[in-house]
C-alpha cells in the first residue's frame, strides 16, 4: 500500500549550491527522505494509523512504544518536508515587515536571531533539528530537538527548521555545523514562507488543542531549549 510519497523539492537540486550542493541535496532527498516515505509505507499497513495525516500520526504515535519506528519515520518526513520548503534560492535580504517586528521583539532584531540560530546549533549534541516557531501562547522561541522531535510535541507551531542531521551539512562544511546554519539563515531562509507561516500561526490550534500529550517527555515544552 502506498499512502505517502517523496514530495518534489519545490525547487531544482542545485538551486540551494553553494550553501547546499547538489550532491548534498540529492542524496539527503533522493536517499534519506525516499527511504522515511517507503518504510512509513510499509509500517503503516493494517495498523489503526493507517489513515491518518501525518502530523495526526506523530502526535498519536509518540506514546507508544511498540510504535516508534512509525513515529520516527513520520515525523521525520514531516521534518524533512516542512525544512525544503523553508528555503529559497537568493532569498537573502530583510524579512517582511510583521516578521521584523517579530524579530525585533522576541530576539531584539535580525542579527541578533540569526547569532542565537547558530549559537543554539552549535550547543546542540548529536542529530537532530533547529526550529523557529511560535509557542501556544503567542511567543517565538528558537529550539533544538534531538532526533525526530519536533515543536509540535508541545502545542507550538513552527515557522522555520534548520536540518542538524550531519548528512545536512557534512559535504560541504565538515564538522562545522555553526558555519553551515549561519550560512543557511543568512542566504536561504524564504522570509515569505516565514511570515504566511507566522499569520496562520496567529489563527489556527496548536497542536495540543486536539492532541493532549502524554508523558514522559511526549510533548511537554522542556524547561529550557535543548542546547
Amino acid at each position: 500500500m502506498t499512502r505517502f510519497t517523496l514530495k518534489p523539492l519545490p525547487y531544482p537540486q542545485d538551486a540551494l549550491a553553494p550553501v547546499m550542493s547538489e550532491r548534498t541535496v540529492q542524496i539527503h532527498h533522493g536517499r534519506f527522505q525516499v527511504g522515511y516515505v517507503e518504510t512509513l509505507n510499509r509500517l503503516l499497513h493494517h495498523t489503526s494509523h493507517e489513515h491518518e495525516d501525518l502530523e495526526l500520526i506523530i502526535l498519536h504515535t509518540r506514546s507508544e512504544p511498540k510504535a516508534r519506528p512509525v513515529y520516527n519515520c513520520a515525523s521525520q518526513l514531516w521534518n524533512h518536508e516542512f525544512f525544503w520548503e523553508s528555503l529559497a534560492p537568493d532569498h537573502a535580504g530583510e524579512p517582511p515587515a510583521s516578521v521584523a517586528r517579530a524579530l525585533v521583539s522576541a530576539f531584539g532584531g535580525l542579527d541578533l536571531f540569526r547569532d542565537q540560530m547558530v549559537e543554539t546549533a552549535r550547543r546542540h549534541f548529536g542529530s537532530g533539528w533547529l526550529w523557529l516557531s511560535m509557542s501556544p501562547s503567542g511567543a517565538l522561541g528558537i529550539d533544538a530537538t534531538h532526533d525526530a522531535e519536533s515543536p509540535l510535541l508541545w502545542g507550538a507551531q513552527p515557522l522555520f527548521a534548520c536540518d542538524l542531521w550531519e548528512h545536512a551539512y557534512y559535504l560541504d562544511y565538515e564538522q562545522d555545523r555553526a558555519q553551515y546554519v549561519q550560512a543557511v539563515v543568512d542566504r536561504l531562509i524564504h522570509w515569505e514562507c516565514v511570515a504566511s507561516r507566522l499569520d496562520a500561526s496567529r489563527n489556527r490550534p496548536a497542536a495540543a488543542d486536539y492532541m493532549t500529550p502524554k508523558s514522559p517527555g511526549s510533548g511537554q515544552r522542556p524547561a529550557h531549549p535543548h542546547g
